[in-house]
C-alpha cells in the first residue's frame, strides 16, 4: 500500500514539474507583450527551461549515488516551489529568465530520480508503469493552454502562483508518504559514477543522438506552436493554442499506450517506427492548409511523439544494469535534454531571421528521418551495442 501511495504521489509531482515546463508555449504571445521583446528574447526564455532541465542532470546523477533517489524527488519539489513564486513575481526579462532556469532545474532533479526509482519499485512492469507516470505528465500539457487561457483574465503571473502553492502542498504529501515507504535493495545501489559512464557510454551515445534530435525537432515545434498557427496558417490565438491542446491531448494515450506495447513488442523497430510517424507527421504538417487535415495531423504528431518517451525510457532503464542504472540514465538525460533545449532557441532565431516556419521545421524533420535512416542502417549491420539490438 506505502508503494502505491508513493507512485500516487509521484504522479502528482510529475504533473506540476512538466506543467510548469510545457506553460510556456501558450505564454509566448503574452510574455512577449508583458515584456516588450521578440520571439528570439522569449524563444531564449523558453530555452532556459529546458536548459535548466538539461545542464544539472548529470551532477544530479551523481548526487544518486550518495543521497537516496526519493530525497533529490523532495528537494526537486522544493526548488520547483521557490522557483515558481520567483516566476510569479518577475519585474523584468532576467528575472523572468533566472525563474524558468530554476524551474528547469526543478524538472531536472525530478525526472532523473523519479524514473529510475520507479523502475526499481516496478520490476517487472517498467514500461506499463512509466507510461502510467508519463500519462499523468502529458495531462498536465493538456491542461496548459486552458489554464493559460482562464489566467490571462486575470495575469500570466495567476498560472506561475497556482503552481508554487499546489507544488508546496504537493512535496509535504511526498514527504510523509516516504517515511512510510519500505524502498527496494535495487535502489541506489549505483555508487559508481564515472564506472557507469564508462560502461555504458555506447548506449548513452545512441541514446542521446536518436531521441535527441527527435526532441529537438519537438522542442522547437511545440514552443512556438501557437505562434506558427497564428503566422503560417491564419488562426487566431485561441484557435491556436487549442491546436497545441490538440496535440498535447494525443499524449495521453500515447503515454499509456506506449508503455504497454513497448513491453510486448522488439523494442528497436517499434521505436524506429514512432519516430519515423513522428517525421512524417511534422512534414504532412507543413504543407496542409485545411482545418480539418491540421487538426488531425496535430493529433498525429503528438500521438507519435509521446509514444517515443516512456518507450525510451523503458528500453534504457530496463537495458542499464542496477549498478550503473542511475549514472548511465543521468548521463543520458542530460545529454538528450541539452540537445532538446536549443530547439527553442534555434527556430525562435531562425524565424527572427526571416525564415518560415514551414521551412524550419521542414529541414529538422529531413534531418530526423536521416537520423532514424542511419539507426536502421546499423542495427542490420549488427554495429548497435548488445543492449540495443532488441
Amino acid at each position: 500500500m506505502s508503494r502505491s501511495r508513493l507512485f500516487a504521489s509521484l504522479c502528482s509531482m510529475a504533473f506540476l514539474v512538466n506543467l510548469v515546463r510545457v506553460v510556456y508555449a501558450p505564454l509566448v504571445e503574452p510574455l512577449q507583450a508583458a515584456f516588450s521583446v521578440g520571439p528570439g528574447t522569449i524563444g531564449l526564455v523558453v530555452t532556459l527551461v529546458w536548459t535548466g532541465s538539461a545542464l544539472p542532470r548529470i551532477p544530479i546523477g551523481y548526487l544518486l549515488t550518495v543521497v537516496p533517489r526519493h530525497r533529490v524527488v523532495l528537494l526537486a519539489g522544493a526548488t520547483l516551489t521557490g522557483s515558481s513564486l520567483l516566476a510569479t513575481f518577475a519585474n523584468s526579462v532576467v528575472t523572468l529568465a533566472l525563474g524558468a532556469f530554476l524551474i528547469g532545474t526543478a524538472t531536472s532533479g525530478y525526472f532523473v530520480a523519479a524514473n529510475p526509482l520507479i523502475s526499481e519499485l516496478y520490476s517487472g512492469q517498467v514500461g506499463r508503469m512509466l507510461g502510467i507516470h508519463g500519462t499523468a505528465t502529458q495531462l498536465a500539457a493538456v491542461v496548459a493552454a486552458p489554464l493559460v487561457t482562464l489566467a490571462l483574465f486575470v495575469s500570466w503571473r495567476l498560472v506561475f502562483a497556482l503552481v508554487g502553492v499546489a507544488a508546496l502542498v504537493s512535496t509535504l504529501v511526498l514527504y510523509r508518504t516516504a517515511k512510510r515507504t519500505t524502498f527496494p535493495a535495487a535502489s541506489g545501489v549505483d555508487r559508481d559514477f564515472l564506472g557507469a559512464i564508462r560502461g555504458e557510454w555506447r548506449l548513452i551515445a545512441l541514446g542521446v543522438a536518436v531521441f535527441g534530435t527527435a526532441s529537438f525537432l519537438w522542442q522547437g515545434l511545440f514552443n512556438f506552436y501557437p505562434s506558427y498557427m497564428e503566422a503560417a496558417r491564419g488562426f487566431d490565438p485561441g484557435a491556436a493554442r487549442n491546436l497545441l491542446t490538440v496535440a498535447f491531448a494525443a499524449g495521453v494515450p500515447a503515454f499509456w499506450i506506449s508503455g504497454r506495447l513497448v513491453d510486448r513488442l522488439p523494442t528497436v523497430p517499434y521505436l524506429l517506427a514512432v519516430i519515423a510517424a513522428f517525421a512524417a507527421g511534422v512534414l504532412l504538417l507543413t504543407v496542409t492548409t485545411g482545418l480539418l487535415g491540421i487538426v488531425v495531423l496535430s493529433a498525429v504528431v503528438g500521438y507519435a511523439v509521446h509514444s517515443m518517451f516512456p518507450a525510451a525510457d523503458t528500453f534504457l532503464l530496463s537495458s542499464f544494469p542496477d549498478e550503473h542504472r542511475g549514472g548511465a540514465y543521468a548521463t543520458f538525460s542530460g545529454g538528450m535534454m541539452f540537445g532538446q533545449a536549443l530547439g527553442s532557441w534555434f527556430v525562435g532565431e531562425l524565424v527572427e531571421a526571416g525564415v518560415a516556419y514551414d521551412t524550419v521545421f521542414q529541414a529538422l524533420a529531413l534531418v530526423v528521418v536521416a537520423v532514424v535512416g542511419a539507426f536502421a542502417l546499423l542495427r542490420t549491420a549488427g554495429r548497435l551495442p548488445a543492449a540495443a539490438s532488441a
